[in-house]
């Protein structure tokens, strides 16, 4: 396993997408409204679709495919790219709620996020393995 960077993210472009695990995804108009609680996983996943996200209260972690951590606080917005090699995963570590507002590219009914494998070299207690 090689090492992670950590890096904050910065206006406007890096990415989030949502999966299973402890998370609520609610449709609003034109995109959803994301929901993880303090703790809550996303679980790894990709997306079929390009998505374009704002993190509206909470600090949101994400640990990418090549296990870079990226670090997204309240009013930062950024893009998550489609496709298998992109997949990552989001967690809250902190004390209040992730809140997201996230506008998929995707047709009505498609599926928002696709369960996938952990990549190679990230274990999946990975979201118990970025301590605050």
């Amino acid at each position: 396993m090689g090492a992670r960077r950590t890096t904050t993210a910065r206006p406007p472009v890096i990415g989030f997408g949502m999966s299973t695990g402890k998370a609520c995804v609610t449709t609003i108009p034109a995109g959803h409204e994301i929901v993880i609680p303090p703790g809550g996983c996303t679980g790894w996943h990709y997306h079929r679709m390009r998505l374009e996200a704002v993190v509206l209260a909470g600090t949101l972690t994400r640990v990418l495919h090549d296990l870079t951590v990226e670090v997204h606080r309240p009013g930062t917005a950024f893009v998550e790219p489609a496709g298998t090699g992109h997949i990552h995963l989001g967690h809250n570590l902190g004390t209040e709620p992730v809140v997201l507002h996230v506008t998929p590219r995707l047709p009505e009914g498609t599926a928002f996020s696709i369960p996938t494998p952990a990549p190679s070299g990230a274990t999946p207690e990975v979201c118990r393995q970025h301590p605050h």
